[in-house]
């Protein structure tokens, strides 16, 4: 899963593909590479970052969707109207960091045949980093995942459709971060995304800014890819698939 954040301010690409012309050449350089989804955001969820309205997060992800809907396309929103008008204009997956809690949210679903992506998150993303606490995160997130998923099925979203992400970043320390990916395959038996590229825990462990995490984000990967992960989130596409290329390779020998 390939990011393209059409944000002024995400926390790795911010303001690089603000412009619609940027997020579509993006986008495609991304498939080219050997993402298979495509992820477009409208709104920034790094920590400390201010809402945007309705009106700005349509305005910047429904032209780009538009002009890739030939793609397998993931639109990251939590709101309902949002995820509408993304289905609308060909979208095949709704990631929300939400896990579909926002009113309307599951409505908005529930009637399509697109995939979702349920999320953790503790509080909310202008305030989740603040001290977060857990007195098991393991056991937390997977508790939070499960009752998301029977809310899901219960509200009509078929089991097939969904997969989760643990949200390592969000309300998490980097502690929290590593104890997660170290036990990833205990936290649900559906398919599991794992979103850790670039992320501030890379930058906790070698000191490194973010333009320079790239070496800690294919560690990361194939880490996830040990522990269980389904789907990589990831901002570095073609080396992030060389990674997982040597690792099938190593996997076809046992």
């Amino acid at each position: 899963m390939g990011v393209v954040n059409v944000t002024p301010d995400s926390f790795s690409d911010g303001g690089r593909f603000l412009g619609a012309g940027e997020a579509i050449a993006q986008a495609r350089r991304l498939a080219a590479q050997g993402a298979d989804i495509i992820d477009i955001g409208g709104e920034s969820t790094r920590p400390g970052a201010a809402p945007v309205s309705e009106a700005e997060e349509l305005k910047r992800v429904i032209p780009v969707l538009e002009k890739v809907r030939e793609l397998c396309i993931s639109v990251d929103t939590r709101r309902p109207a949002v995820m509408k008008a993304a289905l609308e204009a060909g979208a095949s997956m709704i990631n929300d960091v939400r896990a579909l809690q926002e009113p309307g949210a599951m409505q908005a679903v529930r009637g399509a045949d697109c995939a979702v992506c349920l999320m953790h998150m503790k509080g909310e993303p202008a305030t989740m980093q603040r001290e977060p606490h857990y007195d098991d995160v393991v056991g937390e997130v997977r508790t939070f995942l499960k009752e998301r998923v029977a809310a899901a099925e219960r509200a009509g979203v078929a089991r097939e459709r969904i997969v989760v992400d643990p949200g390592f970043g969000f309300g998490k320390t980097a502690q929290h971060n590593l104890v997660l990916l170290g036990r990833l395959n205990e936290l649900s038996d559906l398919p599991i995304v794992a979103g850790l590229s670039r992320k501030s825990t890379l930058g906790k462990l070698t000191g490194r800014p973010v333009d320079e995490r790239l070496a800690g984000s294919l560690a990361m990967a194939l880490l996830a890819l040990e522990a269980g992960a389904t789907i990589l989130r990831v901002h570095d596409v073609k080396e992030t698939r060389d990674v997982i290329a040597v690792w099938q390779a190593v996997q076809m020998t046992k």
